[in-house]
């Protein structure tokens, strides 16, 4: 049997999040274990039963996660860190999230996505075990339904190469010590009655060594060769394979899954290879990362190039529809704008009708509408660029006499039941415009006074009225929509709606200014406003694929711009633009990183140029690797840059010896529910100002706080304010 039409993941938090919800009545302790591991049961098998409606010829499995696949993959083969006195499932999520006395494992960008996993950190006496039969279970769920499936497996290269050495061990030298686990759990899924099994080498879209690729050679030689397996379909995506592609083709597994979507003269190469003769070869000629339509002609022609090639040839999406909300049908937007749409559902729908069009069946291979609109010219300003920063510094200094070592956060507070309440109502129509400005001004008023009593140096206004950090501006900025089910998980239980970007952009009014205003009017303090930049704009979105995103990036750079101008106008002295995803955009192969950081960079310059030099420019990174990025973090001339650094114990300061402005190392992870001591938050800041200047070290956490509680955000703040203090103390 071959693999013929299949998806190659599907969203798992739930069409109305339910996942999301079960989860945190757990971690809260309003339902026990027996209730979430249902909702999780619910939810795959809702899944398993709407694809085989659906008519997929193979339907995978193991693609659920109570939080993440890669976390998964780590408890499947015994490298979790032990945490006695917790039940299996606690000790999962203690990796992922943390407890009091233990932090959490580091968590960041999986490839060029805005989904997060978990890195695994391993060393050399890291022994691995089966420890795990989720794989086996959830097939073995879906059979009492009736249904076959294709579990799905991160590849054993790809899991090492995504994991963390401890030490400066490189991970990748446990290979032989983690394939016969590999073979091990094969051999149960063969004698299971598995007939295929999915092992994903996404790692592979990437620029790789010779010793990598030797690594790929190895594992599946070894694993293909293995008497007692199922069919192996290996699954490389988010772009070309490269000469990974010569090696799986070459290899002994039975079918390869190629991305045909993010570079389509990937096709030429695949086209190309003769050892795919023997395979079947699986195309991926539906997006699975954005939301548009598939044009059925043109995807078409692109999998019917490989007859010939492959002994057979599939029809997939180009990865995971995990990147993508459930189902267009239920959202309410302009009807000339949801007829271009997809999303899972309408993607899984798209697959199948392919299928039956390249076995010759007859199908209505309905025209796409085209979905360009009249663009209008983006007139750039001459000012891109300010004065040197020494400049700049002074007069700064000179506004605001800060102190040293600052202390701040990244902007938001904890968003309470009332604040969210409140929203819910107003959006409802059941609060007026008025009422709810009141009680938004009521909890701005509330959080600046908090501030002040915890003495904190440069202030925030909470952003209480914000949904989201891209969707709010979405709301305000022509050329965008917004969904109301459309929500795509980010990590663990945390979920967006990403907005749809399909027309020119232009900011119609402020946005954010009147709220600013007022958060200053009761201080005598600095007030940041606050606002989501261009690159963090266009990679939080859906974005429309018929222009360059250089020029998209320009047009959302004049909105921010013209709101940065009104709000210094407005009497803000300091103005945080928000770049979280500069690295995340950032292209897997390195031929392309130039043309990216020279428009990214670009983009965020004209947004923050043309202003006064006391006026600061902060921006914020997280999650990132960021010696990779660190030139063009330089580049972008913000004057104070906070970056992610907590749960990678404070490894960016490596990379931050020769910065030249003001930097800011979160010093404790807001992701996690455990409160640093004032002692472990000094402990951080010492070792940051070892690693820069004293005089331009700002004190922060490492991201914003809306997702966590006051019972944990106002201790662990105190303890911040306290530890900057001391450490100022011993300064002088």
């Amino acid at each position: 049997m071959t693999i013929g039409t299949t998806v190659l993941g599907y969203p798992r938090i739930g069409p109305d999040r339910e996942l999301k919800r079960a989860l945190e009545r757990y971690w809260a302790g309003k339902i026990d274990s027996t209730a979430l591991l249902a909702a999780g049961r619910e939810l795959r098998q809702r899944t398993w039963l709407e694809l085989r409606d659906a008519g997929l010829d193979s339907i995978p499995s193991n693609t659920f996660s109570h939080y993440d696949h890669v976390l998964d993959t780590a408890e499947l083969f015994g490298v979790l860190p032990t945490r006695p006195g917790l039940s299996p499932l606690d000790t999962y999520f203690a990796a992922a999230r943390g407890v009091q006395d233990a932090p959490a494992w580091e968590m960041t960008k999986w490839f060029d996505t805005n989904y997060h996993y978990l890195v695994p950190e391993l060393g050399p006496d890291t022994e691995f075990s089966l420890a795990g039969t989720k794989p086996l279970d959830e097939y073995r769920e879906a059979r009492t339904l009736g249904i076959e499936t294709r579990p799905v497996l991160v590849g054993p290269v790809t899991f090492l190469l995504l994991s963390k050495g401890t030490g400066g061990f490189r991970p990748l030298d446990l290979l032989d010590t983690l394939l016969p686990r590999y073979a091990d759990l094969l051999a149960k899924l063969h004698d299971a009655g598995v007939e295929w099994v999915q092992l994903d080498e996404p790692a592979f879209a990437a620029d790789r060594t010779e010793a990598e690729l030797n690594a790929l050679i190895r594992a599946y030689h070894w694993l293909g060769k293995a008497t007692a397996r199922p069919k192996l379909l290996v699954a490389g995506y988010f772009g070309g394979l490269g000469r990974g592609l010569g090696v799986l083709a070459r290899a002994p597994i039975d079918a390869l899954a190629v991305d045909l979507v993010t570079d389509e003269s990937f096709v030429d190469s695949v086209a190309a290879e003769p050892a795919l003769r023997d395979k079947e070869v699986v195309a991926g000629v539906v997006d699975g990362r954005n939301v548009w339509r598939t044009d059925p002609r043109r995807a078409l022609s692109r999998a019917a190039t490989l007859f010939g090639v492959a002994k057979s040839v599939g029809v997939t999406t180009s990865c995971s529809l995990l990147h993508v909300p459930y189902d267009v049908s239920r959202e309410d937007l302009d009807p000339r704008l949801k007829d271009r749409l997809a999303f899972a559902r309408q993607k899984v729908d798209e697959v199948v009708l392919l299928g039956r069009a390249l076995r010759g069946e007859s199908v209505d291979l309905e025209a796409v509408t085209d979905r360009r609109t009249a663009s209008s010219a983006s007139v750039l300003p001459e000012e891109v660029s300010r004065p040197p920063y020494a400049r700049r510094a002074a007069a700064q200094q000179a506004a605001l006499r800060l102190p040293p070592l600052p202390t701040t956060t990244i902007g938001s507070f904890p968003q309470t039941a009332e604040v969210r309440r409140a929203r819910a109502a107003h959006r409802a129509g059941t609060l007026d415009d008025a009422a709810y400005e009141a009680a938004m001004r009521a909890e701005v008023a509330r959080v600046v006074r908090l501030q002040e009593d915890l003495g904190l140096d440069v202030l925030v206004h909470g952003e209480p009225e914000r949904n989201d950090m891209v969707q709010y501006f979405a709301e305000h900025l022509a050329g965008f929509a917004t969904t109301a089910h459309g929500w795509v998980q980010s990590y663990g239980s945390r979920c967006v709606r990403p907005p749809i970007l399909h027309g020119d952009v232009a900011r119609p009014a402020p946005m954010t200014v009147s709220w600013a205003r007022y958060a200053q009017s009761l201080t005598g303090k600095p007030v940041k406003g606050m606002l989501t930049g261009p690159v963090t704009m266009l990679a939080w979105s859906f974005v429309r694929d018929d222009r360059p995103l250089a020029e998209t990036a320009r047009q959302v750079a004049l909105a921010i711009r013209a709101e940065v101008h009104d709000l210094e106008a407005a009497g803000i002295r300091i103005v945080q633009v928000d770049e979280p995803a500069l690295r995340e955009l950032l292209p897997l192969r390195a031929s392309e990183h130039s043309a990216y950081f020279e428009w990214a960079v670009s983009a965020f310059r004209l947004a923050t140029s043309g202003i006064s030099d006391a006026t600061q420019i902060h921006t914020h990174l997280c999650y990132s690797e960021f010696g990779e990025v660190l030139a063009a973090i330089d580049a972008l001339d913000a004057d104070v840059t906070s970056i992610e650094a907590a749960r990678s114990r404070l490894e960016v300061l490596t990379d931050l010896g020769g910065f030249g402005r003001g930097v800011g190392p979160g010093v404790y992870d807001i992701h996690s529910p455990r409160v640093p001591s004032a002692a472990e938050v000094a402990a951080a800041l010492r070792a940051a100002v070892g690693a820069v200047p004293a005089s331009r070290v700002w004190v922060n956490p490492d991201c914003g706080l809306k997702t966590r509680g006051y019972a944990e955000v106002e201790p662990a703040l105190r303890n911040l304010v306290a530890a900057a203090r001391e450490v100022r103390a011993e300064l002088g």
